[in-house]
């Protein structure tokens, strides 16, 4: 008796096997996206040209500089000597006094008002040199960290730094000097600041410590010497009465 038809394709190891489907996998997913995000991409890039709603008819003229502007002539009074310069529109008082009259004592810090190396003294007020222009100072009266001492006698100030060892590397120094003789006047003239209780009251010599301390936070020590910076100040606003 021969086998029925249906019975030859039953026969599972005469068969023949299968294709098996693709596993979608994370990694092949992703790189998928990346090809066809990196060929839109391209396309883009390629096509932007073509794609300009105009094209520009006249090419902008290039930009040039503004010609440097001519020297002024300055004079100013510095250390009780007047000084007269021909300098820079933009040449700031720090560099005046360093590169011009040669009083290296102000220091260049930051050189943008933020440490205090650079204050000096302009009509007993202080302020930073860095970012003062020297030719708006005509006429003015600066005072720096050398015109302090009267020959060989130190200014009060700067005898009670070196009493107190106000200092460690030395280069803020000067301008601490310089800003502690101005406080000690503006105290002295009644001045307040954001420490003062009570602000409807002159501030009076001595300060407290607290007083000293906002009074001076314009100048900073990398070497933190704060603790014998005030010590100094107070010293010093004992001496001059």
């Amino acid at each position: 008796m021969l086998p029925e038809p249906a019975d030859i394709g039953d026969d599972s190891s005469t068969a023949e096997p299968t294709a098996r489907e693709p596993v979608d996998t994370p990694m092949s997913a992703a790189r998928r996206r990346f090809l066809i995000e990196s060929s839109a991409l391209t396309t883009g890039i390629a096509a932007a040209p073509y794609l300009s709603t105009g094209q520009a008819t006249e090419r902008e003229a290039p930009v040039r500089a503004a010609p440097p502007a001519a020297p002024q002539p300055v004079a100013f009074e510095v250390n009780g000597v007047t000084r007269e310069l021909t300098v820079d529109p933009r040449v700031t008082l720090l560099d005046a006094l360093r590169d011009h009259l040669g009083l290296t004592g102000t220091k260049k810090g930051c050189d943008r008002g933020q440490c205090g190396a650079c204050t000096v003294l302009v009509n007993g007020r202080r302020v930073n040199a860095c970012l003062t222009l020297a030719v708006s100072l005509d006429g003015e009266r600066v005072t720096t960290v050398e015109g302090l001492a009267r020959g060989e006698t130190l200014h009060p100030v700067q005898q009670a730094f070196l009493e107190h060892d106000g200092f460690q590397c030395g280069y803020c120094t000067p301008g601490q000097v310089c800003s502690a003789v101005a406080l000690i006047d503006e105290a002295r003239a009644g001045a307040i600041s954001a420490a003062t209780s009570d602000v409807r009251v002159p501030a009076t010599l001595p300060l407290s410590d607290d007083e000293v301390r906002e009074r001076m936070s314009g100048n900073l020590c990398r070497c933190g010497a704060y603790v014998n910076i005030v010590a100094a100040v107070q010293a010093a606003a004992k001496a001059r009465g």
